[in-house]
């Protein structure tokens, strides 16, 4: 499937600004009138954008950058990518969200990074898996699903009913700590609970699909730090039969050099 102007778009920043690490020319390509930025490290506009990325490009002159997949929904595209660092000296995983105006270009931009962790619990990393966009007539039931399962077990907590959203005969899972199927899931949970560990999701932010993906933005609460948490879910049948996250601490707010992470 040939990429929407959005999707080039928001490709053309990471792979021509940051990989190739042409910033400028990839900046008046692809961004709006603005360019509001939400990664705490990095100030507003194009002006932020290079007077962060220039000492990084400088620090890492080999960058192997891959968008693994793409959503778009609307104005907004999520973008999921692994980069390697210096030949895998630093390796990372990102999830971005990007705004657009009406016509595709980006105004606006949200991203959770963390460490790429290997060997996993379920041996699947945290970026393998499906990419392709499936199902394009479910995506607004998906999306209804995705809010339910927020609703009562993200936020309500009603475990009871997690079958009414995840497959009992296939959960692969790719957060680094979690085993597959809804089995893993139960350990994990039991070794939180039995660790004294905390988590508690406050608020999701933002909710996009397409097809039998379904992205969710959300600020969590773990052990008592704050968290923004990006969580990828793939549908089949009206039930989750895969998981992708991306989690990072927020940092405290005298360090933010523009109006928070979300």
């Amino acid at each position: 499937m040939t990429d929407s102007i959005r999707i080039t778009n928001a490709k053309g920043l990471y792979l021509e600004g940051i990989r190739d690490g042409n910033m400028k020319e990839a900046l008046d390509k692809y961004t709006g009138e603005r360019y509001t930025q939400h990664s705490t490290g990095v100030r507003d506009g194009k002006e932020g954008f290079i007077e962060f990325f220039t000492p990084f490009l400088a620090r890492n002159p080999i960058r192997d950058i891959q968008v693994m997949r793409t959503i778009e929904d609307s104005q907004y595209v999520f973008a999921h990518v692994y980069q390697s660092l210096n030949n895998g000296e630093a390796q990372w995983v990102t999830a971005d969200l990007f705004d657009t105006d009406d016509n595709g270009k980006i105004i606006e931009h949200w991203d959770v990074i963390a460490a790429y962790k290997w060997p996993t619990k379920s041996g699947r990393s945290m970026v393998d898996g499906p990419t392709e966009i499936e199902d394009l007539d479910k995506t607004d039931a998906n999306k209804v699903l995705i809010q339910g399962f927020v609703d009562d077990i993200l936020i309500g907590g009603q475990n009871d009913k997690i079958t009414d959203y995840i497959s009992t005969t296939q959960y692969d899972q790719h957060n680094p700590d979690v085993g597959d199927g809804l089995d893993g899931f139960g350990v994990f949970l039991g070794e939180m609970a039995a660790s004294g560990r905390t988590m508690e999701y406050v608020k999701v932010h933002r909710l996009i699909g397409q097809g039998n993906f379904v992205v969710i933005f959300s600020e969590v609460k773990m052990d008592g730090h704050d968290l923004a948490f990006f969580d990828i879910f793939r549908l089949k049948d009206g039930k989750i039969v895969e998981h992708w996250d991306v989690q990072e601490q927020i940092g405290p707010k005298d360090t933010w050099n523009n109006s928070g992470k979300f």
